[in-house]
């Protein structure tokens, strides 16, 4: 009688809850899931925002940021699979349905790994890790640099209604002057139509500006995941440029560059599927336990084999030519990286370098020469010495030089945004951000 309940003696060990805890080797935590998947929306105060402020805030509620991170909380998990190692099978037979004659047979197999497979997949889940985490470091820089993009951009708009907003007062102004000339006789009435041709012309600009300077504010926001932006203004000084680095100086500081040492992830994780793809060329190994009960003759048998697959036909040589492929292009990938990121660097750099010596050349001498020309051509029309036109010569010619100092301050600190792009500094107080926005 005890003969006969060996097989189910067995399996009822195999699927005992204890038996189940002690070979589980798995963690329980990996089943616990987050209901709240979105990432947190962050709203800035109202108040005046600075470029450290809007940092922050994109740092910690950018949701593509946010997406990368889960990304990489994600491939860690894998490395929890990579470590479990393949569950044993258990199967029962039964030969014959007549009683008297019947055989059943309960089988346990385990298979064994064999060729470091389950330390190929292991390296494989870690390299993956090192590639999101890189990947992370890449949309952390590229974040940080639409920021200071976005920032700036703002502080160059507000800059651009102030001017517009000073050219309507001044349009305003020299329309007064006209219409008083025209009631004392001393210009023909054509001056003051003209005047307020000029002044209506300045009310569109003020608009066009106050437009760009909402929609500037609106891409700024939007890097927080605001739909809005709350920030009563930014503030910052645009006129503060960016240190002018040696280039040999960046170029040091390529090696670790977010990209680039994604490009070597890569590279590293190529190579360790190759790895996995040249262990999966040793086959597998089984190892069988069992017993077999015979009711005709009233034994029980015990049962023992191993089995292994003859690798006569399936090498998995195709898999390992194309995992060596994929290495080979992803080395390729990294040379090109390389020279991609020493060109956009040595370009980003040239256009810093023009725009310190255009910021410089406005500063030293357009600047203060187109201030004086205005000053003395309005003292002149309001004196009768000179005509309107050569007051909206003036007015034109010095707002022109100060809508290109804006642009060639914008375009220097977009340069130094990429710059930071490509080095990938990514702490909230770095060299290149930090001189740049000193109230």
């Amino acid at each position: 009688m005890r003969r006969r309940l060996l097989p189910f003696g067995l399996a009822a060990l195999f699927f005992n809850p204890a038996f189940a805890q002690i070979v589980d080797t798995g963690r329980s935590d990996v089943y616990e899931t987050s209901n709240d998947i979105r990432a947190p929306r962050a709203s800035e105060p109202a108040a005046p925002l600075t470029l450290k402020a809007a940092l922050e805030l994109a740092l910690g509620a950018n949701p593509d940021l946010s997406a990368a991170g889960h990304e990489l909380e994600a491939v860690k998990a894998t490395i929890i699979q990579a470590q479990v190692r393949p569950n044993p099978e258990i199967s029962t037979l039964i030969e014959d349905t007549r009683r008297a004659t019947r055989e059943t047979t309960l089988q346990f197999n385990q298979p064994i790994e064999l060729g470091g497979k389950r330390a190929a997949r292991i390296d494989v889940a870690e390299r993956r890790r090192d590639a999101a985490a890189a990947e992370l470091d890449v949309k952390r820089a590229e974040i940080r640099a639409a920021v200071m993009v976005a920032f700036f951009n703002v502080l160059a708009a507000q800059e651009r209604w102030q001017l517009a907003s000073v050219s309507v007062e001044l349009a305003q102004r020299a329309t007064t002057a006209a219409s008083r000339r025209v009631m004392a006789g001393k210009v023909s009435p054509v001056e003051e139509t003209k005047a307020r041709v000029a002044e209506a012309g300045g009310r569109v600009e003020l608009a066009m500006a106050g437009s760009e300077l909402a929609s500037a504010r609106k891409r700024l926001a939007s890097q927080w995941g605001n739909p809005g932006p709350r920030f009563e203004r930014a503030e910052g000084s645009l006129d503060v440029l960016p240190p002018l680095l040696a280039l040999d100086d960046l170029n040091s500081r390529l090696a670790t560059a977010p990209s680039l040492l994604r490009a070597r992830m890569e590279v590293d994780h190529r190579l360790a599927l190759a790895e996995v793809e040249r262990s999966q060329r040793i086959p597998n190994l089984t190892v069988s336990l069992g017993a077999k009960r015979s009711e005709e003759l009233g034994q029980n048998k015990a049962i023992l084999g191993v089995s292994i697959p003859l690798p006569i036909f399936n090498r998995n040589q195709g898999n390992l030519l194309e995992a060596l492929r994929r290495t080979d292009k992803a080395r390729d990938e990294l040379s090109a990286a390389e020279v991609r990121l020493v060109n956009e660097l040595a370009q980003a750099h040239e256009r810093l370098s023009t725009a310190h010596q255009e910021v410089a050349l406005l500063q030293r001498d357009i600047l203060p020469g187109a201030q004086s020309a205005f000053d003395a051509a309005t003292r002149g029309f309001e004196l009768g010495k000179f005509s309107f036109l050569e007051v909206l010569d003036a007015q034109r010619t010095l707002f022109q030089a100060k809508s290109q100092y804006l642009r060639t301050l914008s375009v220097a600190h977009q340069s130094a945004a990429e710059i930071e792009r490509i080095l990938g500094d990514a702490s909230p107080d770095s060299t290149l951000a930090s001189a740049s926005a000193k109230p």
